[in-house]
């Protein structure tokens, strides 16, 4: 009951806004729009932006942990990995967004976009999660007459699954935002992003704050998603009968 109380906080406050003031609509009448404009413009509208978002979440992610991958194997790389990090990260998306479209027109800036709001923290996480491995185990492969390669797969990434699973959550909004603010800028005729910007240019304030939340949605699916998965990879490696450290 206590993880209820800060939605609740949360509801009884947009109420109350809700009836203070014209601008913000009450929950009730959010609902009401939900319901009425139903599974035929949510439902397509949310499928299309998810779609986007999970390819840039697979082009980024890919994208992160190579790089990760690359700068454990050869640390010298790391400078030249940080400042790619750093410029995908302070960078803004809306600068890099019209770009994309202008050159490549259609989605692409909706998966470019998701990629590159997740490339930062996946590939900070896992090259964290690379760089704590346990030394130990590290000295008893080299011992063995192991090389970086068996250091990377026997220790390493075995090691950089906790931190690399948990940025791999925060990736999951961050790639629905990018695929957003991508539909924002146009080119294409459908998606969150495009529903939203109807709404809002047609002030029908109930239907923009369903987009809203049906964003929220999706951003939270993503998450929760990404957390299983994180935990089902972890109990399959490190759980009983584990493949990681088994005679087998």
């Amino acid at each position: 009951m206590t993880s209820l109380r800060g939605p609740g906080a949360l509801l009884v406050l947009w109420a109350i806004a809700g009836l203070s003031t014209p601008a913000v609509p009450t929950p009730w009448d959010v609902v009401a729009s939900v319901v009425d404009d139903g599974f035929a413009l949510y439902g397509p509208n949310l499928s299309i932006t998810a779609w986007g978002a999970l390819q840039g979440f697979a082009v980024g992610n890919l994208a992160a942990i190579t790089v990760a991958l690359v700068v454990a194997v050869f640390p010298r790389t790391e400078p030249l990995a940080a400042q790619l990090a750093v410029i995908s990260y302070c960078v803004p998306l809306l600068a890099l967004g019209p770009i994309v479209l202008v050159v490549f027109g259609g989605r692409t800036p909706t998966v470019f976009l998701a990629a590159v709001s997740v490339f930062f923290t996946s590939m900070i996480g896992t090259l964290t999660g690379l760089k704590s491995a346990n030394r130990t185990s590290i000295d008893l492969v080299d011992a063995y007459g192991g090389n970086r390669w068996h250091r990377l797969i026997r220790v390493q990434v075995p090691g950089a699954l906790p931190a690399a699973t948990a940025a791999l959550q925060i990736a999951a909004p961050a790639a629905v935002l990018g695929a957003i603010l991508g539909e924002y800028l146009g080119g294409v005729d459908s998606g969150i992003g495009v529903a939203l910007t109807a709404a809002q240019s047609a002030y029908e304030l109930p239907r923009t704050w369903g987009m809203a939340l049906a964003a929220g949605v999706l951003a939270g699916a993503g998450y929760l998603v990404a957390s299983m998965s994180g935990r089902l990879v972890h109990a399959r490696m490190f759980g009983p009968g584990a493949l990681v450290g088994s005679r087998s």
